[in-house]
């Protein structure tokens, strides 16, 4: 019901904006949040918006070159990544839930498969 798109092959410095849509409006009330999982380390916690996309939560390690936006009318989350780098590389998931605090851990109640990222120094 979640589904990621836009990931890619970009070099550092780079900039690239994943999507995730949602299979219908029911997703409109739930808090959403990206996490990413890089090779042989845990799922992460990225960035979150909450349902209304007035608020919104980033890791300090993305904080000011990653954003985080959505479109309700659309079903539509969306991750802006400037200034990527090669640490950047991972597994990018959106997941969502209604409960604000579980939005940065893996308790969130839906999640979609995963796209690759990958910056190359």
């Amino acid at each position: 019901q979640l589904v990621e798109s836009g990931g890619g092959l970009v070099q550092t410095g780079d900039s690239l904006r994943l999507s995730c849509t949602a299979s219908d409006s029911t997703f409109s009330d739930y808090n959403m949040a990206w996490f990413r999982q890089a090779p042989g380390k845990g799922r992460e916690f990225v960035a979150a918006i909450d349902w209304s996309g007035t608020g919104d939560y980033y890791d300090p390690s993305v904080k000011g070159r990653f954003f985080i936006s959505r479109d309700k009318d659309n079903y539509v989350v969306y991750l802006q990544m400037n200034n990527l780098k090669p640490e950047d590389t991972a597994i990018y998931y959106c997941a969502g839930d209604l409960n604000w605090g579980r939005i940065t851990t893996d308790l969130n109640e839906y999640w979609g498969q995963g796209i690759q990222v990958t910056v190359s120094s």
